[in-house]
């Protein structure tokens, strides 16, 4: 049995070891998304509604995920969006549908507060099935090269992302000014 809420102050360590353990393997990572998580908790783009853990019954932190603000700019304007990153779940607890229960809900909450949109970069075959498409469709892009099929966006509300093309903007936090 799986709840989701929201983090708490008392999670914090918890949620450190879970993201570096779920990343420690990864070969498209440079293994410092828990420092990431810990930065961004601290800067104007963390929205704690948007911070949720997956706990088990016995109160073990299963997983985590946070979306953040971004903005999408072009040169005429600006466009409010979340950013997708990272989602961690525990080793023990992947491939139980655990990380798409907290994109599923991640969804639901920024929705209802009013959010039309979530960019993300990550692997093509996984997050389609959350009706993620490439950010090209929509007219946007990264302000670094990645490789086209792993740059996505959703959007949470019919037209969420239509006439929004642009380029991403991540908070400085994410070290890509």
């Amino acid at each position: 049995m799986i709840t989701i809420r929201q983090e708490e102050k008392k999670d914090h360590q918890q949620v450190f070891q879970l993201t570096e353990e779920a990343f420690r393997e990864m070969e498209h990572s440079d293994h410092q998304e828990q420092f990431l998580v810990e930065k961004l908790r601290e800067s104007k783009a963390f929205i704690p509604e948007l911070s949720l853990v997956a706990e088990d019954e016995k109160g073990t932190i299963a997983g985590h995920i946070l979306f953040t603000k971004i903005k999408i700019v072009n040169e005429e304007k600006s466009f409010a969006s979340l950013a997708l990153a990272p989602v961690s779940v525990k080793r023990e607890f992947q491939n139980q549908g655990i990380g798409a229960k907290l994109i599923l809900e991640g969804h639901r909450i920024a929705e209802e507060l009013g959010y039309e949109s979530v960019i993300l970069i990550g692997h093509e075959k996984y997050y389609p099935r959350f009706g993620y498409k490439k950010t090209s469709n929509f007219g946007i892009s990264f302000p670094f090269d990645i490789p086209e099929e792993n740059g996505m966006a959703v959007e949470l509300v019919k037209d969420g992302l239509k006439d929004r093309k642009g380029v991403v903007k991540y908070p400085h936090e994410f070290g890509i000014d």
